[in-house]
């Protein structure tokens, strides 16, 4: 980085924040979220985000400009203003959204740090439709908070379990070359 571009502040490489909807310490949706982190190219730093267990019960009433931020809600706003691209992946729970990453979203709606953001959207699921319902609620919500969703950001993994091995890493060249592309999706102009 040149010394005009670290007094302007400007990044040289491109962040994107990956966020699981699943809080397992042996989350198949969390080992996706790090094989993409592998995969990404020079000039992309891709980095998870944890702490989505920390965001308090959204209310409007906690979410007012007379009111201070609170803490983990002004944490996982910032990270994602700071974030170029977001890369989003899900289990899915009674047919839809896990509860930890709507609220999450839900924290986003006055703050809007969604619109216009390139994200993708990935639901990876132990059942063969892959997590349908929760990946089509996912794509209505960020619809609504105006994220920019590529077509090819959109992936839904069937029997996810089976590209995971004992170690938790993706290993099948088939999927990877899948989350490559997803990745690509939200980083390429």
């Amino acid at each position: 980085m040149s010394d005009r571009q670290h007094a302007e502040g400007v990044r040289s490489e491109k962040l994107v924040l990956g966020v699981s909807g699943s809080l397992r310490e042996q989350s198949v949706n969390t080992a996706i979220l790090k094989a993409m982190r592998n995969l990404a190219p020079e000039g992309i730093r891709f980095e998870l985000f944890e702490g989505l267990d920390r965001l308090p019960y959204f209310s409007t009433d906690l979410d007012q400009d007379t009111l201070p931020e609170p803490e983990a809600v002004g944490r996982w706003r910032g990270r994602l203003r700071q974030a170029d691209a977001v890369v989003l992946c899900t289990p899915e729970f009674a047919a839809g959204v896990p509860g930890v990453l709507k609220n999450a979203l839900e924290w986003t709606v006055s703050s809007a740090e969604f619109m216009n953001k390139p994200t993708a959207v990935i639901s990876a699921s132990p059942t063969q439709t892959g997590g349908d319902k929760a990946h089509a609620s996912l794509l209505l919500t960020l619809g609504m908070l105006m994220a920019d969703m590529p077509e090819a950001g959109k992936l839904t993994i069937p029997l996810a379990g089976k590209y995971v091995n004992e170690s938790k890493e993706v290993s099948d060249p088939v999927l990877l070359d899948r989350l490559r592309a997803v990745l690509d999706a939200v980083v390429r102009p």
